[in-house]
């Protein structure tokens, strides 16, 4: 290898370091990335705004709590804890036993939003997260 190629390999590797790979990363790993799951329940749960979406979540929220988390992480780019338990998402699938039409859709996305504004500090990541997860929501109506 020549001079200048370990030098720019050697470059690479050190801004690769200095900059985190991914929304999973830039949300603080685990710890962030549960927070954010979390802070979608807890609106979820108390939000007047989301009445109807709560309704439709069997009670205690800490196993659907646990598996949005689980989905989240490998979502965002981190260890792919939901696929190594229940395989692939196949979220659309998964949610067709449920009514989801505007009205849902726009609910889960009020307590999303709010989420996002509270746990996500890195602009450019929220608003990324909030496009792609706006997309995701439209895709799971079924009505």
């Amino acid at each position: 290898m020549n001079l200048i190629k370990k030098i720019f390999a050697k470059e690479s590797k050190q801004e690769k370091a200095k900059q985190p790979d991914t929304a999973y990363d830039l949300l603080g790993g685990e710890a962030g990335v549960r927070a954010l799951a979390n802070e979608f329940y807890d609106i979820m749960e108390s939000a007047p705004e989301a009445a109807d979406l709560y309704a439709i979540h069997p009670l205690p929220l800490d196993t659907i709590r646990q598996k949005f988390f689980e989905f989240l992480s490998g979502w965002t780019g981190g260890p792919g804890l939901f696929e190594e338990k229940y395989g692939h998402p196949r979220l659309r699938a998964r949610h067709l036993p449920f009514k989801v039409d505007c009205k849902m859709r726009d609910q889960w996305m009020f307590c999303m939003n709010k989420a996002l504004d509270n746990c996500v500090q890195h602009p450019e990541l929220r608003e990324n997260m909030r496009a792609s997860l706006d997309q995701l929501a439209s895709h799971m109506r079924n009505q």
